[in-house]
């Protein structure tokens, strides 16, 4: 059985938790920068952040480490406004 720490990631911001659902929709960092109106490489900066934090190897394992250190799904909180 997988064990949720339910706490929030150590200096994750506002910023990052919205490439975080992007990753989780899927995106690449280009579409994350386009979306969010910032160079793929500041996109790729902020993987790299997110991906050191969470204390993931891979870009992909960005979203599952973000759900099991919160708890949140990152792309409900997308959709809802949320946070």
């Amino acid at each position: 059985m997988i064990e949720t720490l339910i706490d929030e990631p150590p200096g994750i911001t506002e910023r990052q938790r919205q490439v975080v659902a992007l990753i989780a929709a899927g995106c690449s960092n280009e579409e994350v920068a386009q979306h969010l109106k910032i160079s793929p490489r500041t996109a790729k900066a902020h993987s790299d952040a997110l991906r050191q934090k969470l204390g993931v190897p891979r870009r992909r394992q960005i979203p599952a480490a973000y759900r099991m250190r919160t708890g949140e799904d990152p792309l409900e909180s997308a959709l809802d406004g949320t946070r």
